[in-house]
């Protein structure tokens, strides 16, 4: 995937960057959509993905606790992948 570029630009009192529809496409995303931002500071980057959506029923807790756990042992979920 090749990179996009994109300006910060002031948006009302805010700093933004803008997403044209095509970038949205990509990741199945369309207006009024939730989207999920993770900063990696280490990295200096900013992962922006589209939220995923809580079946009924499921504590919307869940995935931040999945997420955290993912984390915690990616190094041991990395090495089953070999096996």
């Amino acid at each position: 995937m090749e990179p996009v570029h994109r300006k910060v630009t002031k948006i009302g009192n805010s700093l933004g960057v803008t997403l044209n529809k095509e970038l949205l496409n990509k990741i199945n995303a369309d207006l009024g959509d939730d989207l999920e931002i993770i900063v990696n500071q280490n990295e200096g980057e900013i992962v922006l993905r589209k939220a995923p959506k809580v079946p009924q029923g499921l504590d919307s807790r869940f995935f931040e606790l999945l997420q955290a756990n993912v984390e915690q042992y990616r190094k041991t979920i990395e090495g089953l992948k070999d096996r």
